[in-house]
């Protein structure tokens, strides 16, 4: 059974299907690569609980960063968030992002109960 929790006309905040969570692509604002990533994260936070998950049942991250000079900055906030001995499997990209003031944007998989 596949479940969509809150979907709009283009996309599904969350999508479970076979014990998996895929959550959309979180942007945020800031101006800093810390602020930005900060707030993703947070939004991650929400999103997993919703699915029924928490970070330390992520599987996969994946990274898009409008400019890879910003990957340590990335990864200052990152390595605090993940929970110790809880990595996801993660890449870690150079994109263009939808608007010119995006930094980042980060999307997870997760497993639920």
């Amino acid at each position: 059974m596949i479940e969509r929790i809150d979907t709009g006309e283009r996309a599904s905040k969350i999508v479970k299907h076979n014990g998996v969570a895929y959550l959309s692509g979180q942007v945020a604002e800031g101006e800093t690569i810390q602020q930005q990533v900060r707030d993703c994260l947070a939004k991650i936070d929400d999103l997993l609980v919703q699915a029924g998950s928490s970070r330390e049942k992520m599987l996969r991250a994946t990274i898009w960063l409008a400019d890879m000079s910003d990957f340590k900055g990335l990864n200052e906030v990152w390595n605090a968030w993940v929970p110790s001995g809880h990595a996801p499997a993660r890449a870690c990209g150079e994109a263009k992002l939808a608007r010119a003031e995006l930094k980042v944007e980060i999307i997870v998989d997760a497993a639920y109960d």
